[in-house]
């Protein structure tokens, strides 16, 4: 997406670019959490994964090739938008099947840890394969790393969760059940509820971080890395603090708490002086860290709350409720922008999140998770 943006110099190219990349996920997300449940879930991310890699395939020889056109493209980053949304719920479906409920919260930690180094190390190596080779040669890195990947899942075996029914509903009534089972636990109906709101402030946000950095701050490109080095190194802590096991208790604590830090960070940013670029970077170090906790947290929330023959359909569900607002906030960012402002939009986004953290402890069903937290 950036590549075509920065040799287009389009936002409307980038615009096209989100859609394309998020409305696949956003529209499938309600129904193929239906056949993760259904089918054998190493299969599913499989088959997933080489669907991506064949689309990523086929990016490479358009480059290579020289044809070009933005309609390939946008086609393309649909149809990898579709195989994730296969590949990342059948993947949060499967950890509960392989590891004790005491162990999510550590699994978590050490995936956003996993996910930070990323974070940390992929711009840096992007740019050095960017000027090493052409992208298409680029692209072929993924490819390759899909397919260990895949040979690396045929070494585990992942059971199969039991089904309470043999026979198989009709697809729309079992992609109700998946909404009825998050209904019927209030606490976590209402959780997910305050997510879609927080994600509805956080996007834009998130995606005015370069324009803070280079607007506000006066900052270029190496302000930019340092920013994005720092919430990478943010969601490392993150994920160190999520393995500490006393916490794995906590859950829903640590999720408020977390909306509490991040609304801060957000605001405090927002208030920051053109000098006082050092201490964004501290800040969004912190921000960093509360949305390591925040995600790792409310994932082991469903993979406790919810049985394992239902997980495909609610983690599905979740990322495209979530989706939403986030492709709404991305394609408003230009808007936001220019009629709110960068600092204003941070301060009102950071003071809505930390409300709504300050809503959950009022909301009742929410209250009584908390309770039923503190006392054991």
């Amino acid at each position: 997406m950036f590549w075509l943006s920065n040799e287009t110099g389009s936002a409307e190219v980038l615009a096209f670019s989100i859609i394309a990349s998020l409305l696949p996920q956003l529209l499938l997300g309600f129904f193929t959490g239906v056949y993760i449940d259904r089918w054998n879930r190493k299969r599913v991310m499989i088959m997933a994964d080489l669907f991506i890699a064949l689309c990523t395939l086929t990016i490479a020889l358009i480059l290579y090739t020289g044809e070009s056109r933005l309609a390939y493209f946008y086609i393309l980053l649909a149809m990898r938008s579709a195989g994730m949304a296969f590949h990342m719920p059948a993947m949060q479906a499967s950890v509960p099947l392989l590891a004790p409920e005491d162990k999510l919260m550590r699994i978590a930690g050490v995936n956003n840890i996993i996910n930070s180094i990323s974070t940390i190390a992929g711009p840096a190596l992007a740019a050095l394969l960017i000027s090493l080779f052409d992208l298409s040669i680029v692209l072929m890195f993924d490819v390759a790393g899909a397919i260990i990947a895949c040979i690396s899942l045929t070494l585990v075996h992942i059971p199969s969760p039991l089904r309470k029914n043999e026979a198989t509903p009709a697809l729309l009534a079992e992609m109700l059940e998946g909404l009825k089972i998050i209904y019927n636990k209030p606490g976590l109906f209402w959780m997910f509820i305050l997510a879609v709101l927080a994600t509805f402030f956080i996007m834009p946000v998130a995606a005015l971080f370069p324009l803070m950095t280079l607007d506000h701050f006066s900052g270029n490109t190496y302000h930019m890395s340092i920013i994005e080095i720092a919430w990478g190194i943010g969601m490392l802590l993150g994920g160190a603090i999520l393995s500490i096991s006393r916490l794995k208790s906590y859950k829903i604590i640590l999720i408020i708490l977390m909306y509490l830090l991040l609304g801060l960070t957000f605001a405090f940013s927002g208030i920051l002086p053109p000098s006082g670029f050092v201490v964004f970077a501290v800040i969004t170090a912190f921000g960093g860290i509360s949305m390591s906790v925040y995600s790792g947290s409310f994932a082991v929330v469903m993979q406790t709350m919810v049985e394992p023959s239902a997980l495909g359909r609610v983690f599905s569900m979740y990322g495209s409720i979530t989706l939403l607002p986030s492709m709404l906030g991305l394609l408003a960012t230009g808007f936001i922008a220019d009629r709110i402002g960068i600092t204003n939009a941070f301060i009102i986004s950071g003071i809505a999140i930390f409300a709504l953290g300050l809503a959950a402890f009022v909301v009742p069903p929410v209250g009584k998770m908390i309770n039923d937290e503190v006392r054991s």
